[in-house]
């Protein structure tokens, strides 16, 4: 794939699918809450980025990151819609670069280790996605912390405590465990996905 442009029929298909999928999943997500505000969204994230590389995770991110802030701008997503209105340049550079930074690094990951071991870089890559994920949240969140310490405050506890145990701590754990049990399924679309290049 490296030595071929990236928008090939092949690349244009799965990424059209991959893109729907992300879409349906991201609206599905606004009506039924599951927990919390877990993110199904990552698991065509990760596909993309394992399949499509750096390019497909880079796309497959920043069009769920742009749809989190649409939904946060919009108030379909309650809590983004509370920082965007306090910070709403550092809200949208959250939404974007967290999920497309973790997609990219996902890709890399998978591209330094498939080469020794394709199952090990397939859970490797499903791992680091929401790891990314939700530490640049954490970390962007805390930029806005004297907003944060408003909900905080309401519950009692420190906006440290606020942001990792109650807003990023359940999630995160969903997340990750979902791609990780997703991770052989992943596996297998890629080997038949391999099969089509030969």
């Amino acid at each position: 794939m490296n030595n071929q442009k990236f928008f090939t029929t092949r690349n244009v298909v799965y990424l059209a699918v991959l893109t729907t999928l992300l879409v349906v999943l991201n609206l599905l997500g606004t009506v039924f809450k599951i927990v919390t505000n877990v993110n199904l969204t990552l698991i065509p994230i990760v596909l993309g980025a394992l399949t499509l590389g750096v390019k497909g995770g880079f796309i497959l991110g920043f069009i769920s990151g742009l749809m989190t802030f649409i939904f946060g701008v919009t108030g379909l997503d309650p809590f983004t819609n509370f920082l965007f209105t306090e910070h709403p340049v550092l809200t949208f550079l959250i939404c974007t670069v967290k999920i497309t930074l973790g997609a990219v690094l996902g890709a890399i990951a998978y591209k330094l280790l498939k080469n020794k071991n394709k199952y090990l870089a397939t859970f490797v890559s499903s791992a680091v996605v929401p790891v990314v994920n939700t530490l640049i949240f954490i970390l962007g969140a805390l930029l806005m912390s004297e907003t944060i310490s408003v909900l905080s405050s309401a519950e009692g506890v420190s906006v440290i405590y606020f942001l990792v145990i109650i807003c990023a701590g359940v999630n995160f754990l969903i997340e990750f465990g979902i791609n990780i049990l997703v991770a052989p399924a992943i596996h297998t679309v890629i080997q038949v996905v391999d099969k089509q290049l030969i």
